[in-house]
């Protein structure tokens, strides 16, 4: 059966470039993304794996922690990061999964045979603390990740699993949101003291809470 939003995770144990995982315990408290690739030793990836390698520093400061996988050995993987430092100018910092059986890439749904059916589909999906599946983006094998998107839905979720509040159309931290329609107006008084614009009254911005 297909993973839907809200659904818990499946939990796996699999070799990583960073030694065997358990998923769960490895996630902790944190925040995840993991992402597939169809295949190591190809161009899109790489670039890829770099720009995610360029950006920890920004997922750390949000408290996510990065895993890769693809369906290729361990031994491939390390050879892969060699090409990725050299190319991209960039070390791999976060775990690669070697996903040689397929069984991640299955409990996730990553194969999708009329695309392929040998190699994984650019999945991301994005898990709580909880170990809940948050969201899932899917792209081809032939379009890059926009990572910095990832970065701004990341944003998004954790500000609005604290708050009572939605985020409008291109959004970016630091920017007015949306008070929810379920709040009525005098329970909006008193959760935010900011106080806020009514547009319509099912439309209620108010300044980012957490500013």
């Amino acid at each position: 059966m297909a993973i839907q939003l809200g659904d818990v995770a499946p939990d796996f144990v699999q070799e990583t470039t960073e030694g065997p995982i358990h998923f769960h315990e490895w996630i902790g408290d944190s925040w995840v993304v993991l992402f597939s690739h169809p295949k190591d030793f190809t161009p899109v990836c790489t670039t890829e794996l770099g720009a995610v390698a360029r950006l920890k520093p920004e997922f750390d400061k949000r408290n996510v922690k990065v895993i890769g996988l693809s369906v290729d050995p361990v031994e491939d993987h390390r050879g892969w990061a060699k090409d990725i430092e050299e190319t991209q100018g960039v070390a791999l910092n976060f775990p690669l999964i070697a996903d040689a059986d397929r069984k991640v890439a299955t409990l996730y749904g990553m194969i999708h045979p009329n695309a392929d059916d040998t190699f994984t589909v650019r999945s991301v999906f994005i898990i709580g603390p909880d170990k809940k599946v948050k969201l899932m983006l899917t792209y081809p094998a032939s379009t890059g990740r926009n990572f910095a998107e990832i970065l701004r839905v990341i944003d998004s979720l954790q500000l609005t699993a604290n708050y009572k509040v939605a985020t409008p159309a291109d959004w970016k931290d630091g920017e007015d949101c949306i008070v929810l329609p379920s709040l009525s107006n005098e329970e909006a008084d008193k959760l935010f003291p900011k106080g806020y614009r009514a547009l319509k009254p099912y439309l209620r911005l108010t300044p980012q809470p957490n500013k």
